[in-house]
């Protein structure tokens, strides 16, 4: 067969300038595909330094380097398959353009978390192909009847899918609750692998398998092409409708009729197949891509069927994307290379089969290597072993990068080679595929050796690594048994919080995190699981247990909320004045960490900062105009000073501690977009609205975003903070706000000023805030706007004559505030919505605002006489925390 050797039809009509010779043409729409895949193998080195790696690897490869070849390959197959006029290459050059810009810009707003630049790039890909979709419809509906014509429908049909796809993807970047993110993966997951990728692979490998083969298509493959598309579509459509509909029996149908389509199309594939055996890379690693893509299909409609849950059916999804991108798609594009790129990249057929002899060396190691990987690395085999696993699967992948780039430089050879003895071929692939079993194995050996406690082999050595003798430092013998406990982890609780364990038996501890939020598991004895997202499964070798341990989350805060655990060492007396058995410290978490005064005894909150010190201006703008406000806040780590020489890592709202401060009236909308760039979950809790905390209130991780719309109906000075526990960790390390609400008919002033009341309670220089300190109310510090005794050596200013109001918000997390001027004296006072003193009686006045924990107002004087006024609160303690400053009034 010749029909994807040489398209067919007249030549192009109209002049085109992007017209080159078909070699020519190839390596340049090609090389964007090429750049996708060499980004792909940087990433995958590199994950564990890039952000969104995860998605990263996905979408470079199924976006970037498949959305590329499919655009390249779909308009090639088109042109051999379509008897009519040749449009030309002009239009499909600028829809290459238009769709690599698109993917660059939704790369780019992924890893830099602007969603704006994501939604533009979305925009661009899914015109790019909506185009593609309606240039093919177009061709074909011009084109005269061919026996396989009905292959393009396979292609109009992905291009107008993608769309589709792209727009749920900008969905998913955009934040979303988390049931509503459960559906839409699985709808972008169905729409963009199964429909895009899916239907344009099967669609083509009903005539290009064959042609690999060297064999005729099968009797019946023109009825298979002609109507296979309508259960493929039809399965996509069911699936997306029902993830969209929230019905998850629809999904778990449209994945039955899918799977129907799928052996419908393959049925004919399979004969040819088993008709023509077949030693060459190119065939061998497209079947195989159809094996995966049969048994994830069949194993997600199962899994579909059996519920329980949108949130099981997510992890489902996400565990099988995998096998989806890499098993299927990857594969299939692997073997198509490796036939298409000698046969157009021209040269004559010497060369053709010089470049295809180079692109088919070691194809059996190749696909062992590929295929066994990828399966070791799917199931749930210890960490060491999966990262073994995955390694098989990079070379493989980069090995054919490097065949690619040599088959393209090769050359025939000057002498005619004998042809293959009968056999030969078939035993050079059973040896390579040998080759390559052993190295499956030997992966599998380092992972074990690297880890063997977590692979089930008891090596004979401790946590440390240091050898276990016969008796424990206390003469308790090693046993030479291993003990295994299932551990959960979830609402700031280790289930079970007690573990006992025979002493000298080994403890090896399964932890799985059920939580929405990531914890990790520590241990006194040096035992650490590194952080565990939600939803994973880790083995923590704890080591041989000879005395009775603790066990902790050493998440800021977390310890402290009371996420411990005990190991109990059957068969010895616990320690005198021990903890671990006393089934308390669970609750209370204090006696593992003590309130200590060392942390932060070079902080003074009455030192002068000194020159070159710039206070954080306190000056409250007017409220906008309009009646919508927006405002991005971004959750972020930040080193900021707090006090005169002493700095520790804050958790901010924009960079700052306070975060910004917001102001409107009443009946004015807030729209505010809350993304995490830190560290660990955060959120924002808007005490200015009124509405259901569940979903605007909601713990995001890092690199997650949501949009948090309240109106405010009722005046006031509001105070906002993170309300992710242990909410009084994340309080008091710098994640508050305030949002003030005009009161209707707010009388004009000359001047007002923002305060906001916190107390510092610190850790190491440099560090976060201590919780202990917190939880026992020991603060280092008291301050105004973050920063102790700021305003005393930068004092805000007025003039003499003019009339001040302070608002004052006191965001805690523990003590409210007493505001006071000292020497002057409040006319008019508003707390918590109402007026104390309005200013009408001339002989009323107040000497102090007194606001509780979260709670806010205003007070308003007028100075007489200039001169240096302090305020403080008239909690004097706190007032000599750092709770005080200066307004400077003059002439």
């Amino acid at each position: 067969m010749k029909i994807f050797t040489t398209p067919q039809g007249p030549p192009p009509t109209g002049p085109d300038p992007a017209r080159f010779s078909r070699a020519g043409w190839h390596l340049r729409a090609n090389a964007a595909m090429f750049f996708w895949l060499t980004a792909l193998a940087f990433v995958v080195v590199a994950h564990r330094f890039l952000p969104v790696s995860t998605w990263l690897m996905v979408h470079l490869l199924l976006l970037g380097a498949i959305g590329n070849a499919i655009m390249v390959w779909s308009s090639h197959f088109a042109e051999a398959l379509l008897r009519g006029p040749n449009p030309g290459r002009t239009a499909l050059a600028w829809r290459l353009v238009g769709l690599n810009i698109g993917v660059l810009a939704v790369v780019a707003g992924m890893v830099a978390n602007v969603w704006a630049m994501v939604l533009l790039g979305s925009v661009l890909v899914g015109s790019s192909y909506a185009w593609h979709g309606a240039a093919l419809a177009l061709r074909a509906a011009r084109a005269l009847p061919s026996r396989f014509g009905a292959t393009v429908r396979y292609y109009m049909c992905a291009s107008w899918l993608l769309p589709v796809g792209a727009g749920v993807g900008a969905m998913l970047a955009l934040g979303s609750a988390d049931a509503a993110r459960h559906r839409l993966l699985v709808a972008h997951a169905v729409v963009n692998i199964l429909g895009f990728v899916g239907m344009t692979v099967l669609g083509t490998l009903a005539t290009l398998l064959p042609t690999m083969l060297r064999t005729r298509v099968a009797e019946g493959a023109e009825t298979v092409v002609r109507n296979g598309w309508l259960p493929l579509l039809g399965g996509v459509v069911l699936a997306g409708v029902g993830a969209g509909a929230g019905s998850m029996g629809l999904v778990g149908a449209g994945l039955v009729v899918y799977a129907v389509g799928i052996a419908y199309a393959a049925w004919p594939l399979c004969r040819a197949m088993v008709s023509k055996p077949s030693t060459d890379f190119a065939p061998l690693s497209a079947g195989a891509a159809l094996l995966w893509l049969a048994g994830v299909v069949a194993t997600l409609a199962v899994l579909a069927g059996r519920g329980p849950s949108w949130a099981r059916l997510y992890a489902d999804v996400q565990g099988m994307v995998p096998a989806l991108a890499a098993g299927f798609a990857a594969q299939v594009l692997l073997g198509a290379l490796s036939y298409l790129v000698p046969v157009v990249a021209g040269g004559g057929p010497a060369t053709s089969k010089a470049r295809g002899a180079v692109l088919n060396s070691a194809a059996g190691a190749r696909l062992v290597l590929f295929n066994a990987g990828l399966g070791v690395a799917l199931l749930p085999v210890p960490s060491w072993i999966r990262v073994a696993a995955s390694c098989l699967v990079l070379v493989a992948f980069v090995w054919f990068l490097v065949l690619l780039v040599k088959s393209l430089r090769a050359a025939p050879p000057a002498d005619p080679v004998p042809g293959p003895v009968a056999g030969a071929a078939g035993r050079k692939l059973m040896m390579s595929a040998v080759a390559g079993v052993a190295g499956v194995v030997l992966a599998v050996a380092v992972g074990i050796a690297a880890d063997p406690v977590a692979a089930g082999v008891d090596g004979g050595t401790g946590v440390s690594g240091e050898a276990v003798t016969p008796s424990g430092p206390v003469g308790h013998a090693v046993t030479g048994h291993t003990t295994r406990v299932a551990m959960s982890m979830k609402d700031m609780r280790f289930t079970p919080e007690t573990i006992h364990v025979p002493v000298g038996d080994r403890l090896v501890i399964e932890v799985a995190n059920d939580d929405d939020r990531v914890h990790d598991l520590v241990t006194s004895s040096g035992a650490a699981s590194g952080r565990v997202a939600p939803g994973e499964h880790v083995l923590v070798d704890v080591g041989i247990i000879h005395a009775d341990v603790d066990g902790w989350c050493s998440l800021a805060g977390h310890r402290q909320m009371g996420m411990v655990f005990h190991i109990i060492a059957d068969g010895v007396e616990p320690a005198a004045g021990s903890s671990s058995r006393s089934g308390h410290a669970a609750m209370d978490g204090m006696t593992a960490e003590p309130v200590t005064d060392d942390a932060a005894a070079g902080f003074d909150p009455m030192r002068d900062p000194g020159k070159g010190f710039t206070a954080r201006d306190a000056r409250l703008p007017a409220a906008a105009k309009g009646t919508m406000h927006r405002l991005t806040l971004t959750a972020r780590d930040a080193l900021r000073d707090v006090g005169a020489g002493y700095a520790q890592t804050l958790w901010t709202y924009n960079g700052s501690a306070p975060g910004p401060t917001l102001r409107g009236k009443v009946g004015d909308t807030f729209e505010i977009t809350l993304r995490n760039e830190g560290t660990t979950g955060h959120s924002v809790d808007f005490h200015a609205g009124s509405l259901a905390p569940d979903r605007p209130m909601r713990t995001i991780d890092p690199g997650q975003a949501l949009v948090y719309t309240f109106t405010a109906t009722r005046a006031g000075a509001w105070l906002y903070h993170c309300s992710t526990m242990p909410m009084s960790l994340h309080l008091a390390n710098g994640m508050f706000g305030a949002v003030i609400i005009d009161p209707p008919d707010l009388a004009a002033v000359d001047r007002e000023f923002i305060l906001l009341q916190s107390e510092l309670y610190l850790g190491a220089p440099g560090g976060t805030a201590s919780q202990a300190k917190i939880m026992a109310e020991r603060p280092d510090g008291v301050a105004f706007n973050g920063y102790a005794s700021q305003y005393a050596f930068a004092p805000l200013r007025a003039k003499a004559g003019e009339r001040v109001r302070f608002w004052v918000v006191a965001a805690g997390p523990n003590r409210g505030s007493a505001f006071h001027v000292i020497g002057g004296q409040f006319d008019t006072t508003y707390k918590e919505g109402r007026y104390l003193l309005d200013g009408s009686d001339p002989a009323a006045g107040s000497q102090t605002l007194d606001i509780g924990v979260a709670q806010g107002g205003f007070a308003e004087l007028q100075f007489d006489q200039p001169g240096k006024y302090p305020f403080v609160s008239h909690s004097m303690a706190d007032a000599e925390r750092g709770a005080r400053g200066v307004i400077e009034v003059t002439r």
